[in-house]
This record gives C-alpha cells, sequence and structure tokens, in this order.
C-alpha cells in the first residue's frame, strides 16, 4: 500500500501547515477555499489540487458509468463508496496536518 501513498508533509513549513490545516481539511468541501482564504500557503494549494483532482474524476466517473447501460449502473454505487473513502482520507490527512497524495489520482498537479 505504500507504493500507492506518497507522503510529502517535509515539504512545507511547519508553520504554514498549523496556521492553515483547518482550511486545508476544509478544501475537500470546496475545493478553492484555501486559494481564497489563504493564496500563499503551499500546504493550502497542495490540498486544493488534491481536492480538485478527486472532483474531477468524481464528475468524470459519475458520467461515463451512467452512459453505460446496466453495468455502469450497478458499478456507479461502488465507484461513489471508492470516491467517498478517498474523500474522507483527503479530509482526515488535511486537517490532522498531514500532506499525503490522494492514492492512484494524487500523483497530478493542475494548481501550482
Amino acid at each position: 500500500m505504500s507504493g500507492f501513498i506518497k507522503e510529502e508533509t517535509n515539504n512545507f513549513e511547519r508553520t504554514d501547515i498549523d496556521s492553515n490545516k483547518t482550511i486545508a481539511g476544509l478544501a475537500y468541501l470546496l475545493f478553492f477555499l484555501p486559494l481564497i482564504a489563504c493564496p500563499q500557503s503551499k500546504f493550502g494549494r497542495f490540498h486544493s489540487n488534491q481536492s480538485l483532482l478527486l472532483l474531477i474524476v468524481s464528475f468524470a466517473g459519475n458520467i461515463i458509468l451512467g452512459l453505460i447501460p446496466f453495468i455502469g449502473w450497478v458499478l456507479m454505487p461502488i465507484f461513489n463508496l471508492v470516491v467517498f473513502a478517498v474523500f474522507i482520507f483527503g479530509l482526515v490527512n488535511g486537517l490532522s496536518g498531514k500532506a499525503v497524495r490522494l492514492p492512484l489520482i494524487g500523483s497530478f498537479d493542475i494548481i501550482k
């Protein structure tokens, strides 16, 4: 499992993490929140990026599975449970001050 999970907490200043971890956790509810509330925070931008990736994958996956008759409709609830689990994973890591990339999709950087 450690091959999928890459922790990058050491790449951020401790003061940045301590002062912005609540906003970083809330990024999973509104991905742009850290970009508005603390635009200078690299830690906040990291979690904002992870949240945006999850949002894109969630929308794309639901659209694609919704277009596939029967099999897609059967797989959609399973897909949504996986997305929810990854959402909780990111939320907990953000609120606890950890910079851990999301499994499978977290290696992409949209927001730099």
